[in-house]
């Protein structure tokens, strides 16, 4: 890790679906069961957002069963990216009919990654924690997707936070299903000191942005140059977008 500014992004693909209204969840349901043959290029439309990125997370990604073709699409579009790292995270392991994923690109090698599988009323989701640069000061990068419910969601942001709690450079991203103010003021993050990227920004549905759901949540030593949600309508969720700083302490020269 050589460079004091970090390009993030954080996108639901949506397994490659290309939702653009409201009927395309019931007339393009039976995508989540079965291949179709658009959905390499719902890919490569994504993987045409993410070449000037350091690090991804990415949401409803498939692990390569019979409705991704056995593509695994965290692998897909790092290849398609040019990102030397990846990891895919399975949360719901369905064999050949669907493995449920969150995934991980990067430019940067992790100096640690850590695969937690988040508590709450249902089993099924997951939390990829990557560390970066200066092991002794690490950036620490959690990537998830959490629940749909406040209660079920507060006990994975509960767990979340005791990951976190010890280290100083922080960084939270992912579909966290609910807005920033019931993340940073009602939840279990309410004293952490994060602040959120995108405050006040829509990300879903995509078609029409009516809520704010996708965050990248940052820690008061990391400097934010720019951030942004990005127009672009692949998915049902806007991907959202975020330059940050990073402290020399945290830097590895090379």
């Amino acid at each position: 890790m050589n460079k004091n500014t970090l390009n993030l992004l954080s996108f639901n693909i949506q397994v490659g679906i290309n939702t653009q209204q409201y009927r395309h969840y019931l007339t393009r349901s039976w995508q989540h069961i079965l291949p179709h043959a658009n959905r390499l290029t719902t890919l490569d439309r994504i993987a045409g957002v993410l070449p000037d990125f350091d690090l991804v997370a990415l949401q409803e990604a498939d692990g390569g069963s019979i409705r991704s073709g056995f593509i695994n699409q965290t692998e897909y579009l790092a290849l398609k990216g040019h990102f030397p790292y990846w990891y895919h995270q399975i949360n719901r392991n369905l064999g050949k009919l669907a493995q449920h994923s969150n995934g991980l690109l990067s430019r940067f090698e992790p100096v640690s990654l850590e695969d937690h599988k988040l508590p709450g009323l249902i089993p099924g989701r997951g939390a990829i924690v990557a560390r970066f640069g200066n092991p002794q000061e690490p950036l620490t990068v959690v990537m998830m997707h959490l629940a749909l419910s406040k209660r079920a969601r507060n006990i994975q942001l509960s767990y979340i936070r005791d990951v976190v709690q010890h280290y100083q450079h922080v960084v939270l991203m992912g579909d966290m299903n609910t807005h920033a103010d019931q993340l940073l003021n009602d939840s279990p993050l309410k004293d952490t000191c994060l602040h959120a990227a995108h405050w006040g920004q829509n990300t879903f549905p995509s078609w029409q942005p009516k809520r704010s759901l996708d965050h990248i949540l940052i820690s008061p030593s990391l400097i934010i140059n720019r951030f942004g949600v990005i127009n672009i309508p692949i998915t049902d969720h806007l991907p959202v977008s975020v330059e940050i700083q990073i402290p020399d302490s945290v830097l590895v020269k090379v």
